[in-house]
């Protein structure tokens, strides 16, 4: 599939080179990457950005609860399209995973929640890849030339700035960033499992709630979620054993 006016538009240009002077943190930073590259590359459905150090390898961002779970499902399964771009840094594709035969499981997986194609291109600092933005389309032979050649500017510009961030927010280490992203989504995890608790619904929808107050609120996610384990906490009935 081929998409006309192949490049990112002038307005995305704009936005993406605003986001490091605009965001308060690293996360939010990241968050604000992942929501642009959703929009800016057409085919997408969704985006997650995979960052891994020293190990440790997380989702620091994703648009949506789906993004979320389908990056999670390969660290889980340690193996998947985001983490082979990641070891080999070199974009890794799938035009239609009902008949990929690569990585075990996960493209049946990826399958049952409506994923048809699948794009991770790798983030590189310093030489060196650190992660991948993870695009993912409903759609099969979503990512012709065209978007993959969105995809990659957007990743090159991405990578340019988690090294100017990397700088910029008090000169934190990237293992820093990811030991408060890992902090954040232990709380949002909570979050996300009293909201599950509340409204019986699945994880992926749980976190596109506090996605929606977020974004309306104008607070940032973790914040949300923090909000509401603390007010969950106060409501609580004491314990009286």
């Amino acid at each position: 599939m081929a998409e006309p006016n192949a490049g990112l538009t002038p307005a995305a240009l704009t936005e993406l080179a605003g986001l490091l002077m605009a965001t308060s943190s690293f996360e939010d930073l990241m968050q604000a990457v992942a929501d642009l590259a959703a929009r800016a590359v057409p085919a997408a459905t969704t985006c997650g950005i995979t960052l891994s150090e020293n190990g440790h390898v997380i989702t620091v961002a994703s648009a949506d609860g789906l993004a979320r779970l389908l990056d999670e499902q390969q660290y889980e399964l340690d193996i998947g399209p985001c983490l082979e771009a990641l070891r080999t840094g070199k974009v890794v594709r799938s035009d239609d995973l009902t008949t990929e035969s690569r990585w075990d499981e996960y493209p049946a997986r990826a399958v049952a929640h409506g994923v048809r194609s699948i794009v991770s291109t790798p983030l590189f600092v310093a030489d060196r890849p650190i992660g991948a933005m993870n695009l993912y389309s409903d759609a099969v032979d979503a990512f012709g030339d065209d978007s993959l050649a969105i995809a990659a500017q957007l990743a090159a510009l991405a990578a340019a700035t988690i090294t100017a961030a990397l700088r910029h927010y008090d000169q934190a280490t990237l293992t820093d960033h990811l030991r408060t992203a890992l902090t954040s989504r232990s709380v949002i995890d909570q979050a996300i499992g009293i909201i599950i608790g509340m409204q019986r619904c699945p994880a992926t929808v749980a976190f596109d709630v506090l996605r929606t107050v977020s974004q309306n609120r104008n607070i940032p996610l973790r914040e949300v979620a923090a909000d509401l384990v603390a007010r969950t906490i106060d409501s609580a009935p004491p314990d009286r054993r």
